[in-house]
């Protein structure tokens, strides 16, 4: 009896000496500004993109400045209202945009810090869009659903005095560390340069080495991607994080092997250890572009959320997870690591949808190939 239960006893210590809990070590940590929340918005574009900008600043300047959020919501809302009307309501009208629609604003109305233009009045703590998308969303289905068959010239202002209302009126100038700006000329202050991005993504259905347009819901305002291999579309984010630049990333966040309360992200290779992987290392699964294909075409990939890849992990057995600023603020008691998500790189494989990146940071033989 006693020889049984030590071999029990030593069986039962080789499953538990099996299964490791999660030991990461940082590879690549780029600069980049703390962790924020979003709040009670669907702006993640405008966080995730804001934030990808604040690291180019750093990058390029040393400079590390907070940029307004709010700013680049409140200068696409108008955009993306134009779209719907004018399309008589055969588009999506909604919080959700890109990283590029960030890009085009941050081109056509510059940038402000966020000590500028907060997007709160002065009682409010926190950003909480629920009314105001849905007084847009009513106004702009009214214009479409207009009795009267004829579209007043005045709903671009009324639509702009909402804006106003609930988010601020766009600066015409402003101070900043003792100095006057504008925001076009505050873009020229970060030296930032709105050509030098494009978007990178990968699906089997496109040429590859072409731009094309996505056909996903937020992509309203119809910007195009340059199509890779997968196996070069993931070299192509290292690529970038090994020369120093990070990249805002489309993802989608809908798995539950996706937790920001665990902080970590990962695709098991056996569904048993969905939730043995939310603590401890497990097997994944080895993703081929038929698989990704397939997941965004049946609907189980989709266009979620965005966030900020600003760097590279490892954990005890080496594997590579990628270190994913999120937006959903830094309380310990609702995410761990700080805020951050350790995605591991067949989560990064089968559940993104693009990556936007300074052109800087592409291989020169990829830039090639894609005419850049």
């Amino acid at each position: 009896m006693k020889k049984i239960q030590i071999s029990l006893i030593s069986l039962l210590t080789g499953f538990c000496s099996f299964a490791q809990s999660y030991d990461f070590k940082e590879v690549i940590d780029l600069d980049h500004l703390p962790v924020i929340s979003q709040d009670r918005t669907g702006t993640c574009w405008s966080f995730s993109t804001s934030s990808f900008l604040e690291s180019e600043i750093i990058k390029k300047t040393g400079k590390h400045i907070d940029l307004s959020e709010m700013y680049q919501v409140r200068t696409t809302y108008p955009k993306k209202a134009e779209n719907f009307v004018m399309r008589q309501g055969k588009a999506q009208f909604s919080e959700g945009a890109l990283a590029h629609d960030v890009i085009n604003s941050m081109k056509d109305f510059g940038l402000v810090p966020v000590s500028v233009f907060t997007g709160l009045s002065e009682e409010e703590k926190i950003h909480n869009h629920a009314e105001l998308a849905a007084v847009l969303e009513a106004m702009v289905k009214t214009y479409v659903e207009n009795p009267a068959k004829r579209l007043s010239p005045k709903w671009k202002d009324a639509v702009s005095k909402v804006l106003d209302t609930y988010l601020g009126e766009v600066p015409s100038e402003f101070m900043y560390e003792g100095k006057k700006y504008t925001p076009k000329s505050f873009l020229d202050y970060t030296k930032l340069n709105a050509d030098e991005y494009v978007t990178l993504t990968s699906f089997t259905n496109h040429p590859f080495y072409e731009p094309f347009i996505l056909n996903i819901p937020d992509n309203f305002s119809n910007g195009s991607m340059y199509n890779l291999p997968l196996d070069e579309f993931m070299k192509a984010i290292d690529h970038a994080l090994e020369s120093g630049y990070t990249l805002a990333l489309d993802c989608d966040v809908s798995e539950k092997t996706f937790s920001a309360k665990y902080g970590v992200a990962f695709i098991p290779e056996n569904e048993e250890d969905e939730k043995n992987g939310l603590t401890e290392i497990v097997a994944e699964k080895t993703i081929t572009p038929e698989y990704r294909q397939d997941e965004f075409e049946n609907f189980d990939t989709t266009d979620d959320h965005l966030m900020h890849i600003v760097g590279k992990l490892q954990d005890q057995k080496g594997n590579v997870y990628y270190k994913v600023k999120n937006s959903w603020g830094s309380d310990e008691k609702r995410v761990k690591n700080g805020g951050y998500v350790y995605m591991s790189a067949a989560y990064l494989q089968l559940k993104s949808i693009s990556v936007l990146v300074n052109k800087n940071g592409i291989d020169k033989k990829l830039k090639k190939s894609l005419n850049l």
